[in-house]
């Protein structure tokens, strides 16, 4: 039986017409235990059908923040209006809004098939709002004091699109101030649509996001091997991606000729180097 909790949405912040982040508080209390990279579907009731409507989104926020769900929630438009962004997009700070228990298996992996520790470099490549659970991610590591090498890979059409730019900025500055014993972090963002006049001012990446594994003209590395410092392979790096299914299909282009395995392809010995979750 399907159990919806009540909820109050406490904050909204809005990057752009149709990009928001969303805070949600139980009105029980304390939200429940959940693991970085998991989701959590929200239930509104849709005026024009008269029925209940559910849709699922990753987390944002880390497990150790137990005072709301944090939710980065674009609203569909097109081709017809999306029938919960629509409702959620219309709604107030201080709205009522109803969600299930969180779930999903779109985790970190501490360990590898053997059990011994996964101590890989993690590369977290996000696409538009599947940037949300790499926050989850980076934020809950932090917290645990985690000395993995940890690298945020963000994609999208537009500046004002880059949401959490000035959090993952400040992050890789903080590991700049603190030394990589101490907290070893990388952040870097493309933008889609260079030439378009909104974004006159971007002077990073530009492409899809899968552009930083791309080898750079009369080079053999990568915007990604660059930043490294090293050749990517299985053996070294970790990575997980969510996205479109087009984000996703672009970057496992580039790494299975690479070696890299997913996790619904396990090599015979259950090993595997990529994790991904798509939509759309």
């Amino acid at each position: 039986m399907v159990v919806e909790n009540k909820g109050i949405i406490s904050y909204i912040r809005v990057y752009k017409e149709d990009l928001a982040v969303f805070r949600i508080k139980s009105s029980e209390g304390q939200i429940p235990d959940f693991k970085a990279g998991q989701f959590v579907t929200l239930a509104a009731h849709n005026a024009a059908e008269n029925k209940i409507i559910r849709r699922a989104y990753s987390i944002a926020s880390p497990p150790e923040e137990k005072r709301y769900f944090e939710l980065l929630i674009r609203w569909v438009k097109k081709p017809l209006p999306g029938r919960l962004t629509t409702e959620l997009f219309n709604k107030k700070e201080g709205d009522e809004i109803s969600w299930l228990k969180p779930t999903g298996s779109f985790t970190i992996n501490d360990s590898m098939h053997d059990g011994t520790p996964d101590n890989r470099r993690l590369v977290l490549i996000g696409g538009g709002t599947g940037l949300a659970p790499f926050i989850s991610f980076t934020m809950h590591l932090k917290s645990i004091g985690s000395k993995r090498e940890i690298v945020v890979l963000h994609g999208a059409s537009y500046v004002d699109e880059l949401s959490y730019r000035e959090l993952l900025t400040d992050l890789e500055e903080e590991s700049l101030d603190k030394g990589k014993n101490i907290w070893n972090f990388k952040y870097r963002a493309s933008v889609s649509r260079p030439q378009e006049w909104f974004n006159r001012s971007w002077n990073g990446q530009k492409g899809r996001v899968e552009s930083f594994l791309a080898p750079k003209p009369g080079s053999e590395q990568s915007p990604l091997e660059e930043m490294v410092g090293e050749k990517v392979t299985p053996e070294n790096t970790s990575v997980y991606i969510c996205g479109w299914q087009g984000t996703v299909d672009g970057v496992l282009d580039y790494l299975k000729p690479k070696g890299f395995v997913t996790e619904r392809e396990k090599r015979s010995d259950g090993s595997y180097d990529i994790k991904f979750e798509s939509y759309g």
